[in-house]
């Protein structure tokens, strides 16, 4: 992508905002991320909203306005390096119209997170800013593998990682050169056809979801393809599709990555040629490897599969 911005790497010492732009979350939620920050040998500065609830049919982490003013000093204020947000939910679609990036563009910086985060980092990219996808501070019940929060500081350190991924039976076999676009298929989704939405032509598309049913799966595919966005994607890699369907019903509910959510994808995308990798370890599962938003990736699904930045 011309002008891609990467964020400068950080050393010891350097400040790591932590904000919830969207749901709230509790203290002790936290406490592993934060010790880990720290033993890194970085600085968590947190922000005055990290643990403020705002109830307003959703436990949000404050009001708007409160939400607003967290992510605009985080994203500005010199002294930080990077932001790493605490957790996702709902909420981050509130920002998009007010982030500021005035003294971000002085100093960028990486901003790290994932599901709903991903329409903030739809909105850097759509700046020329690169992201790193990846797990928040606080862990969701199914845990995070170490190794997930080891990559994303080599990220930090300036180190861009290559993944060697094991075999699917519904991949697409091919090579893909493109950058790398996507995040939580849900706000994928909901950002279409407005002026936040991911621009998709010649990219390489990723996408996971979590707790959605396979009829909303399905609609959200259809729109897709509706859209045009299979038309102009080089390259789709898939990652973990967890708790789909109805608990009662599937078999498959508590799986990473569900075989009948894999089928549904590989039918939507039957009339399309560009290669296709099913499993990639990344979404709302333990093993959460972090991707970069924005980097040019190749893509290559056959005898081996491997996604290279």
């Amino acid at each position: 992508m011309k002008d891609l911005i990467f964020p400068k790497s950080l050393k010891k010492g350097d400040k790591i905002a932590v904000i919830s732009p969207a749901g709230s979350v509790e203290e002790p939620q936290l406490e592993e991320g934060l010790q880990l920050l720290e033993a890194k040998g970085y600085e968590p500065v947190l922000g005055q909203h990290v643990y403020t609830k705002f109830n307003h049919g959703y436990s949000y982490a404050g009001t708007e306005k409160e939400r607003i003013q967290e992510i605009n000093w985080a994203f500005n204020a010199p002294e930080i390096s990077a932001v790493w947000a605490s957790r996702g939910g709902y909420g981050c679609q509130h920002l998009l119209r007010h982030i500021e990036l005035s003294d971000f563009k002085k100093k960028p910086k990486w901003h790290i997170g994932y599901s709903d985060n991903t329409v903030i980092q739809s909105f850097l990219l759509k700046n020329n800013f690169a992201s790193i996808h990846a797990q928040t501070l606080k862990t969701s019940s199914f845990g995070v593998s170490a190794e997930s929060y080891e990559l994303v500081f080599d990220i930090l350190k300036g180190k861009k990682p290559t993944y060697r991924v094991e075999p699917h039976q519904l991949n697409k076999k091919g090579t893909a050169d493109g950058n790398l676009v996507g995040g939580n298929l849900a706000l994928i989704y909901a950002l279409l056809g407005t002026s936040y939405s991911f621009n998709f032509k010649d990219k390489i598309l990723f996408i996971e979801d979590i707790a959605e049913s396979f009829y909303a799966l399905d609609r959200m595919l259809i729109s897709l393809d509706l859209a045009g966005v299979f038309r102009e994607i080089k390259g789709l890699i898939i990652g973990g599709m967890t708790n789909m369907g109805d608990e009662k019903d599937n078999t498959n509910h508590a799986a990473s990555f569900d075989e009948f959510a894999y089928e549904i994808i590989a039918e939507r995308i039957s009339n399309y040629n560009f290669p296709t990798l099913f499993g990639f370890p990344n979404g709302h599962i333990f093993d959460n490897k972090p991707l970069i938003i924005g980097a040019a990736t190749k893509l290559k699904v056959g005898e081996t599969n491997t996604v290279e930045f």
